[in-house]
């Protein structure tokens, strides 16, 4: 079936957005949010909408109404499945039906009393309790929950229980007492603080802590197992996969948190990101990034400052509590600036931040797409910066030997051009000075024929040369540099293959670049190209020298006529078995007679 068209501006969009969990937005032509819809994948989603024709009415007309999106990056798909059911409660978007109405994810709340109470409701109230979650997996809440009343004898009743009501002796036991499911709350068998040390254990698990939990459950089924009662630690088992899977609460909708506003920045260079998150009873229900250009010495705090006005200007927000990662430069005396080190509002600030890093990654996609150019000058840039280049590395050149035990030394040399690979400029060495497995020797050989050659010729030397090996390899480089009078001129660095490290001429200790560092992809496609450049020539060179035979040192017979020979007779054996009419037949007589007096020279 036919897709659904977009629009330019649209395409460009969903061709840039991440692989990550995240909550998307669909916009009328009116600007109007019409869909609010959760991911795990973001790309692969948003783009099933367009790439075919839908069974469902609704759904087709819902993407030809789509002329513009947006969307926000949260850390996990349940985080994701909270803010869609937070936003789409906030606009009542037309075309989403779930989630519209009061319904919400359970929470398991711990009740403000001497003798707390402890399960599970969809209604908050503010009367001091604690509330746990919200839980999208329901079933692993509920299996919490009853693992927590069996461990700990938790009352099930709804009396308010009072201090005065137990003294009065106004309260008796109940089943769940005789059943040894409480421990006689209402009758003072347990005081209330020993219950209330339960009750702390509790909230322990509740936040996170299971260790405890677990411990118990492990134990539990060991003992069944030992007691060859494999159906009731199998429920055990179950349980305890249900608890591995229990999360505490999510960072988008947080009970600890009513009406706040956040700001995350991602700050590099003259281009400044400040996302702003409006979170409302809890849960975000709105964000929005906005972008600066540094003319000037602006600091971070007054680019907040700015972005502050802007938010306050633009959508007429009120501020009162502001998550900030640092204080913006700006007077308002009624507002009240956070900066969290721990907890839930670190944790949105830094959901805050993460939405303003993937926007900055959009803008690079984005312009990198209408211009390639712009991918080279920024890799090339960030390399120049991390190696401490005076000019771009726009010639590099990769340098690796490959030997078993020192038979058959090969090295090979890669080039890459403004950090892609030129095949044509590639070159084989066959090892000619060093004898047995010396590989730093050998390196030295191999740079000082290599450039001595480029020198001779005029032709153009790299910016930078990369030698796979560590310090010993990197002294070898440098020492052939020296003796060529180059170094100064060409920079060169060791990459070690086991932790990945950088090592500099000089400094004995390496530098680490971050793993997600285009800088270190770029190496590590000259090393990995290098190697499998020069092992592919290695296997060559090893393959032909264990296919010789002993035609191959008979002066006088050429490659036509060995090849002529072995096809006809299969092999040297039955070669030398044969008369010298018999080989006449296939090569001549004069031919014949320089194989047969080779063969037979030792008789």
């Amino acid at each position: 079936m036919a897709k659904h068209k977009k629009s330019a501006s649209l395409t460009e969009k969903i061709s840039i957005l991440p692989d990550t969990p995240g909550v998307y937005m669909y916009y009328d032509a009116e600007g109007t949010v019409i869909y609010v819809g959760k991911a795990k994948n973001l790309k692969r989603r948003v783009s099933s909408y367009f790439n075919r024709t839908h069974d469902s009415l609704r759904t087709n007309l819902l993407v030809r109404a789509i002329t513009d999106m947006s969307y926000i990056v949260v850390p996990t798909e349940q985080d994701a499945l909270n803010l869609e059911a937070s936003m789409i409660k906030e606009y009542q978007p037309r075309y989403n039906v779930l989630l519209k109405d009061d319904k919400s994810y359970p929470w398991i709340v711990v009740t403000n009393e001497p003798y707390p109470r402890v399960f599970m409701t969809r209604q908050r109230i503010k009367d001091g309790s604690k509330y746990y979650g919200p839980y999208t997996d329901t079933g692993s809440a509920r299996a919490t929950l009853d693992l927590l009343k069996k461990l700990y004898s938790i009352r099930s009743c709804r009396q308010p229980m009072t201090l005065e009501w137990v003294r009065a002796g106004k309260g008796r036991l109940c089943l769940d007492y005789h059943l040894k499911r409480c421990r006689g709350c209402c009758t003072g068998l347990i005081s209330s603080e020993d219950y209330c040390r339960d009750i702390d254990k509790v909230r322990a698990i509740l936040r996170g802590d299971i260790s405890e939990l677990l411990a118990y459950l492990r134990g539990e089924m060991e003992k069944l197992s030992l007691e060859m009662r494999f159906e009731e630690a199998q429920e055990l088992k179950e349980q305890y996969d249900l608890i591995k899977r229990y999360q505490a609460k999510s960072v988008i909708v947080s009970q600890t948190i009513e009406d706040i506003d956040v700001f995350g920045i991602d700050d590099e260079d003259s281009d400044v990101y400040i996302n702003y998150m409006h979170v409302r009873h809890g849960a975000v229900v709105k964000s929005v990034t906005l972008e600066f250009k540094r003319r000037l010495d602006e600091s971070r705090a007054q680019l907040l400052g700015y972005a502050m006005s802007e938010i306050s200007e633009t959508l007429g927000v009120v501020y009162n509590d502001v998550v900030v990662a640092e204080e913006p430069d700006v007077e308002m005396p009624d507002v009240r600036f956070v900066i969290p080190q721990r907890g839930d509002k670190a944790k949105l600030l830094e959901v805050s931040q993460k939405n303003a890093r993937q926007h900055r990654v959009d803008k690079i996609k984005t312009m990198e797409k209408r211009n390639p150019e712009t991918r080279t000058d920024r890799i090339l840039k960030r390399m120049q910066s991390d190696f401490h280049l005076s000019e771009l590395p726009r010639h590099i050149e990769c340098f690796d030997n490959s030997n078993i035990q020192g038979t058959n030394p090969v090295a090979s040399c890669v080039v890459f051009k403004d950090a892609r690979p030129s095949k044509k400029d590639y070159r084989h060495f066959n090892i000619k000075t060093v004898v047995g497995p010396d590989d730093f020797a050998s390196m030295k050989e191999v740079l000082t024929r290599r450039y001595t050659r480029l020198v001779n010729e005029g032709r153009e030397l790299p910016q930078l040369i990369v030698v796979d090996g560590g310090k010993g390899q990197l002294s070898a480089a440098v020492e052939a540099l020296d003796d060529m009078g180059l170094r100064g001129t060409i920079a060169v660095v060791g990459i070690a293959k086991r932790l990945e490290e950088i090592y500099f001429p000089g400094d004995s200790i390496p530098l680490y670049i971050d793993k997600n560092s285009e800088t270190l992809r770029v190496v590590q496609q000259l090393r990995d190209e290098a190697h499998r450049f020069g092992i592919t020539h290695h296997r060559d060179r090893r393959s032909k020298s264990q296919a010789v035979s002993e035609l191959d040192g008979i002066k006088g017979v050429g490659e036509k006529t060995r090849t002529a020979l072995l096809t006809h007779f299969k092999s040297v054996k039955r070669l030398r078995e044969a008369d010298i009419d018999t080989i006449a037949e296939v090569v001549g007589p004069a031919k014949a007679s320089i194989v047969y007096g080779a063969l037979h020279a030792s008789e």
